[in-house]
Order: structure tokens, then C-alpha cells, then sequence
């Protein structure tokens, strides 16, 4: 066994991924199970300039944590095109079901068009802040916010919505080229905000577009 490995450390020397089969295999930039139905939906929200979609390793991400919750009650803020969408969809089984929202028909009329009859998703054409707004506690087992509200406004209904041991996801939380001035404070202070919170588990990667995982350990905020 080699010195780093035995020790437990990390040996510079794997870097070198061409000649080490097992980094090969650990490319997380390889996606094994891609929706079949992804391509058809980038090429529409490229014709529509739609540049928000999640990206791969992202929505590999949630496809596993859509597994993870079976016969599960899933809810996304932010349908966009689809694209998150068609991922969390091909993690679930056939007992689970999505709700998801957005307030845009224009681009929420291509992931109904590739995605709308698969009748384990319920598309919402509204304000994700006012659907949170009445949304019944304990409801749902995995809640993904990709839109302004459930994550920078009505984050404590977002979260009050999850069933204990749910998952609540959100990422673009790396700096971004398109961010606005002021963004960024906005950012580290819904982080910090995430950690401080009480009856939640927490974990922060500075991976893929930034990502932070929060599970309900406890009873929700009030």
C-alpha cells in the first residue's frame, strides 16, 4: 500500500488521472444516467436565450437525492425550462410526487411540453413566495429552491414545509459572472444564516455552482 495512502492523506501524485484508472472512474464530470429528454430541453431554452438552467453535476446531485425519497412528496421553486426538473424526475420512483413552481409560462411551457405527461408532476404557474406562503408544515420530504423565494425571501416557509429527515437544496452559491453588485453579501449571509439555524444539519461544497444540503433533524422554525 502506498506511504499517503496508509496514512489516510492525500497523494499528489493520483493527480495524474491518465494513468490511474480508478481517478478515471471517479470523474464526476461523467454522468452515467443522463435524462434522455435533456437534450431536446437545453436545445428549446438555448433558442429562448434561457441561460438558468441547473447544470450536470447539479442535477446528478439531485437525481440521487430524489432516489433517496421513496414514495416521497418532492417540491422545487424554479422550474425553468425543465431542466432540474427531468433530473429529480429520474431519481424518483413511480410512487413519488413533484410539485413545481414558477411564475414564468413562457419558459415553464417547455418543461411541460418534454415532461407534462409523466403524471408524478404537477407543474404551478404562480409566485413560488405565495405558494410557500400557504403550504401546509411537514409536508414535503425534499424541497429544491432555485428561484429568489424558498431560499433569499420565505426561506423559514421553505423550510417548515419539510417532513423530518427532509432535504432542503440549494446552490448557485459560488461567485457567478452574471451576479449583480451586493450579491455576494446576500449569499454568505443566507449561509450563515442556513448554519445558525436550529433542528437542521448542515453541509456546505464548494462544488459544482456552490451547493448546500439542509436536513430537518428537528421540528421546524417558528
Amino acid at each position: 500500500m502506498p506511504q499517503s495512502i496508509e496514512r489516510g492523506g492525500y497523494d499528489a501524485r493520483s493527480d495524474d488521472t491518465s494513468s490511474q484508472p480508478g481517478r478515471r472512474r471517479m470523474n464526476d464530470a461523467v454522468f452515467a444516467r443522463t435524462p434522455q429528454v435533456l437534450p431536446a430541453i437545453q436545445a428549446e431554452g438555448a433558442r429562448l436565450g434561457f441561460a438558468m438552467a441547473s447544470e450536470p453535476k447539479t442535477g446528478a446531485l439531485l437525481a440521487v437525492l430524489a432516489a433517496s425519497r421513496p414514495g416521497g412528496r418532492l417540491l422545487e421553486i424554479g422550474t425553468g425550462t425543465g431542466v432540474g426538473t427531468a433530473w429529480l424526475l429520474s431519481g424518483m420512483d413511480a410512487s413519488a410526487r413533484l410539485d413545481t413552481v414558477d411564475t414564468d409560462g413562457a419558459v415553464v411551457a417547455v418543461a411541460q411540453r418534454h415532461l407534462g405527461s409523466d403524471p408524478r408532476v404537477a407543474f404551478r404557474l404562480e409566485d413560488g413566495g405565495a405558494f410557500l406562503a400557504r403550504a401546509e408544515p411537514d409536508t414535503y420530504d425534499f424541497v429544491y429552491a432555485d428561484a429568489w423565494p424558498g431560499k433569499f425571501t420565505h426561506l423559514d416557509a421553505a423550510l417548515a414545509c419539510l417532513r423530518q429527515g427532509g432535504i432542503y437544496v440549494i446552490d448557485d452559491l459560488l461567485p457567478q459572472p452574471n451576479w449583480p453588485d451586493g450579491h455576494a453579501a446576500k449569499v454568505d449571509a443566507l449561509v450563515a444564516d442556513l448554519i445558525s439555524k436550529r433542528g437542521f444539519v448542515t453541509v456546505a461544497l464548494a462544488w459544482a455552482s456552490g451547493v448546500m444540503l439542509v436536513v430537518r433533524q428537528g421540528a421546524p422554525p417558528r
